[in-house]
């Protein structure tokens, strides 16, 4: 039995294939084409290999700010029917990108790869975007021409200039999503739960209609509630202890009026009291019937054409890294491909730290030696006083006493 388990077991590695995957090594520009669809209004962007401030390891990096840049890569077309899709990759921000994404488009053969471009059909959109305050990580499914949104955002995850962050999508048969940042969890549950794929099973009856009497208001004014006769309206009133001045002259400076003082008896405005509407029956909502459009599908998890990915971005600041994209059924080679970027994080934090560390102490030196000279200047102004006084007395001293 146990050998039995074990090569089912091996047949379901030997099983798995990659579809793609690039490190970015020599020949990498062959692999990639670069799109010329925003060349003609002069706000294509060009690429470069770099590998940034930390590290050796190199990657593909938009190399200048505020343009589009677009990037593809062809492979065999294969369809993720009956097996796990997994979608990962590395980026890395060099600065705050202020405005622009850093996500990656997976979808169908082009004809093209030149042309591609933000009208280009695609599957599956997922990473990070962030504009302003405005900041989430994508991850969009085409359905039947329309490209659907998440309901609810998944957050935010590419902070820390200068570290590689690892953006890892699993789309399942089973038609659930799992999203893992940096080897976290930050997403598990079904497609058709949180992405408006399909339409509603049920709608509200069109013919039903909320009845006439129906009364939707919980508190209403209380009928036997009256504004006491007594009650003080005015906010200000005429102030009654001013007089005229005496050398108030009418002819000269006008009728004379008593100013406007706070009104001391005024209280509140007067508002009715609100009691519970003894006629609420809650609120109405119209019945629910069995949609028409509805059709269900147990196969929205599924694309019958992969054939490309590619990077669709607008940066207001460029200088971001995209590095190890692996397609793959595997598990263990997406696996593989996360080492590589768990040593280089490790490497990337230390030496952000030693950044940090030393800006720190930086600051603090800077503000020690400010605070001392602030001391020293306090000190030297308090000489200055002192010799001003010592001058003062000496020069009273020499005055001539006044005759008595």
């Amino acid at each position: 039995m146990r050998r039995t388990i074990a090569c089912l077991g091996l047949a379901a590695v030997a099983n798995g294939k990659v579809y793609f995957s690039e490190t970015f090594d020599e020949g990498w520009d062959k692999r990639w084409v670069a799109s010329t669809w925003k060349e003609s209004e002069g706000t294509q962007g060009k690429w470069a290999l770099a590998a940034g401030k930390w590290g050796e390891d190199q990657g593909m990096q938009t190399a200048e700010d505020s343009k589009f840049f677009g990037m593809s890569a062809a492979f065999d077309s294969f369809s993720n029917a009956d097996k796990e899709l997994i979608v990962q990759y590395q980026a890395k921000y060099e600065k705050d990108i202020e405005c622009g994404g850093g996500y990656l488009k997976i979808g169908p053969k082009m004809e093209d790869q030149t042309k591609f471009g933000d009208p280009t059909p695609y599957n599956i959109m997922f990473g990070p975007d962030k504009c302003g305050y405005t900041k989430r990580t994508h991850l969009i499914f085409t359905y039947k021409g329309k490209n659907v949104l998440k309901k609810t955002d998944l957050e935010y995850k590419q902070e820390n200039e200068g570290t590689s962050h690892l953006y890892r999508l699993i789309v399942k048969p089973d038609n659930t999503v799992r999203v893992e940042i940096d080897g976290e969890k930050q997403y598990e549950g079904a497609i058709t739960d949180d992405w408006e794929i399909l339409k509603p099973k049920e709608i509200e009856d069109p013919e039903d209609k909320k009845p006439s009497d129906w009364s939707d208001e919980s508190m209403i004014s209380d009928p036997e509630d009256k504004k006491p006769d007594t009650w003080v309206t005015e906010k200000r009133t005429v102030d009654a202890a001013a007089k005229k001045p005496d050398d108030w002259d009418d002819e000269e400076d006008g009728e004379w009026e008593a100013p406007m003082i706070d009104n001391p008896a005024f209280k509140r405005e007067w508002t009715v009291k609100q009691i519970s509407n003894p006629a609420y029956k809650g609120v109405w909502e119209a019945k629910k019937i069995a949609n028409p459009e509805y059709e269900d599908d147990k196969n929205v998890y599924k694309f019958a054409d992969f054939g490309f990915i590619g990077f669709d971005l607008w940066q207001v600041k460029g200088g971001s890294i995209f590095d190890n994209v692996i397609v793959t059924d595997d598990l263990a080679e997406a696996d593989g491909f996360a080492a590589k970027w768990k040593a280089l994080n490790a490497v990337e934090m230390e030496e952000k730290k030693k950044g940090d560390d030393a800006t720190k102490a930086d600051d603090e030196a800077k503000a020690a030696e400010e605070a001392k000279s602030g001391t020293k200047a306090e000190a030297d102004a308090d000489d200055d006083d002192d010799a001003e006084d010592k001058k003062d007395e000496e020069k009273k001293e020499e005055e001539p006493a006044e005759d008595m």
